[in-house]
């Protein structure tokens, strides 16, 4: 009886774990650029003599929704949305993690951020000169005008990376990485549409039956642990007379 204990206690854990990542979901259900977690969990055996036939909900590092938002025109010339399944790179650390969120921001000198990340570009960290225009290509390009001109200059072009076939997660900065520690390759295929922004990729209709869905087997579970206790209760009265 004290196994089913065990089981119903590691699976409302894992349950109240699916709630926290859904109600993060849904607070996000308008940031730009958001992509939804999903809340992973496995099976582990519980170790030790007597207990070879129990089974408890082991709880992983969530992965990440790839499905694309909906795609708004802002008219900014330093916003972008990424076609396909591809990311901006970012600095983090000594090494980048990815974002789909592209509002990109510049500061007095002309260096260029998202969410307070440096933006990396083919060349690394980007550093725009003074200028009066700048635009961003389909393939990333960045070209300005610089002070005093009237022609288009490249200056770089954004580092866009595919995940195609990756396992994707999210680190402490609430960033995408891959769940192996690698930096994504970047890859030609991907593209970005200009003067424009993606939005979250949650839907907030799916995200409150889940949770309708996580609260009944809470519920469940709860009954499962007062009736195994309600048991072992009763056991204890037999054996002791």
């Amino acid at each position: 009886m004290d196994k089913l204990i065990f089981t119903a206690v590691s699976g409302a854990e894992r349950t109240m774990r699916a709630q926290q990542v859904r109600a993060n979901n849904l607070a996000n259900a308008d940031t730009p650029g958001f992509r939804a977690n999903i809340e992973l969990a496995s099976v582990q055996g519980l170790q030790g003599y007597g207990y070879d036939d129990v089974h408890l909900s082991k709880m992983e590092a969530d992965a990440v929704s790839t499905r694309a938002g909906a795609v708004r025109e802002t008219g900014r010339s330093l916003d972008v949305a990424i076609n396909g399944n591809g990311y901006l790179a970012v600095q983090w650390g000594d090494g980048e993690a990815y974002t789909r969120a592209g509002a990109i921001d510049i500061d007095a000198s002309g260096a260029l951020s998202v969410q307070g990340r440096p933006l990396l570009g083919e060349g690394g960290q980007i550093t725009l000169p003074p200028h009066t225009a700048v635009d961003i290509a389909v393939d990333g390009t960045i070209s300005v005008m610089p002070e005093g001109s009237t022609l288009m200059q490249v200056v770089d072009r954004l580092r866009l990376v595919g995940a195609e076939g990756a396992e994707l997660t999210k680190n402490e900065a609430g960033l995408i990485v891959a769940r192996s520690g690698e930096p994504l390759p970047a890859d030609p295929n991907i593209s970005v549409r200009g003067r424009a922004l993606e939005g979250s990729n949650v839907s907030a209709i799916e995200e409150m039956v889940a949770v309708m869905s996580l609260n009944r087997t809470f519920e469940m579970q709860m009954k499962l642990f007062k009736a195994s206790d309600s048991m072992n209760e009763s056991g204890n009265r037999l054996i002791g007379g």
